[in-house]
């Protein structure tokens, strides 16, 4: 079984520094690491938050269970661990009355997931076509790829890829797999090239990532979550407290910031309302309206970290 040390040499937290700052933990708060992974970034906060802290690690993906067993062993702090996804797992917490200091998530898929060949995460190595987070649950790439109608294709591929030749990806599927089933992940890597004109096969980075991410988006329910977990998150939130999210695309980022900056945001009144009438007072505390990218240095030790950005907020008490 691998230990701690060497889930750190396999898994590279990306902008550990810049969230460590935005989350200030102290040592005796608690602390939830809504997206545990390789436990990179919870090493830090639980160094930090000490034996007299609390760090509640959550995570769907029964791999990471065996992880944190390591993890508790050799982590100061005291430690939980909740297998579920963050939403199910921070209305649980909720549910139990937990108050926590500091909430962060680490959003996406992970590294190991994505190294892990037989996952299906990733196009650069044959696999099955799989992009379960959870293992357990009932829907895969295999099903998405193999079943879904070419309409609803096309459309994921444009919401959750950006995909620009996204009507003649899901076309070709569609006309593939009426011969021959698509079974893996190379398979669909050639499905998906042969759809894209020529010159724009290795305009923008390798011609399979955007379907990629948009199927792993649909499989794993990524967005849903997303726009679910971030007001339990914030609920489970003390007065004080501190909220973090590493986002990897667009579609991910816009969801954190549009949430925090309408956190941020108090009277809403007509600027002309000689005094205000909606009531409405800011619950948060904004560092900066602007995202936080990772340093020269980190994208030259960790290329995979060039699309991560950071922001975060502080919970205002509010008088209701």
């Amino acid at each position: 079984m691998a230990t701690l040390l060497d889930m750190t040499i396999t898994h590279v937290p990306v902008l550990a520094g810049e969230l460590i700052d935005a989350l200030d933990p102290k040592p005796g708060e608690t602390a939830i690491d809504a997206t545990f992974g390789g436990g990179g970034h919870a090493r830090l906060v639980a160094e930090r938050i000490g034996a007299s802290g609390t760090l509640i690690a959550i995570d769907r993906d029964p791999a990471a269970a065996e992880r944190f067993a390591d993890f508790e062993r050799e982590t100061p702090a005291n430690m939980l661990f909740v297998g579920a996804s963050f939403v199910d797992g921070l209305r649980r917490l909720r549910d139990d009355g937990v108050r926590a200091d500091v909430v962060y998530f680490d959003l996406g898929a992970s590294s190991m997931q994505i190294d892990a060949w037989e996952r299906g995460f990733s196009y650069a190595y044959d696999a099955p076509l799989d992009m379960r987070m959870d293992s357990e649950q009932a829907l895969s790439a295999l099903a998405v790829v193999g079943e879904w109608e070419e309409r609803r294709l096309a459309q994921i591929f444009r919401d959750y890829g950006e995909e620009r030749y996204a009507r003649q990806i899901a076309r070709a599927i569609a006309r593939r797999r009426d011969s021959a089933p698509i079974n893996s992940t190379l398979e669909l890597v050639d499905v998906i090239a042969a759809a894209i004109p020529a010159p724009a096969r290795f305009a923008a980075g390798h011609p399979a990532k955007r379907v990629f991410q948009a199927i792993r988006i649909a499989v794993n329910d990524e967005l849903g979550q997303l726009d679910t977990a971030l007001p339990l998150a914030w609920e489970v939130l003390a007065p004080g407290g501190r909220l973090a999210a590493i986002s990897f695309h667009s579609l991910e980022d816009r969801r954190v910031k549009q949430f925090l900056v309408a956190r941020a945001t108090g009277c809403t009144c007509p600027p002309d309302l000689p005094v205000c009438v909606c009531g409405n007072e800011p619950e948060a505390d904004l560092p900066s309206r602007r995202a936080i990218f990772p340093s020269g240095g980190e994208l030259a030790a960790n290329p995979r970290a060039a699309s991560a950005r950071l922001r975060s907020a502080r919970k205002l008490e509010v008088q209701r």
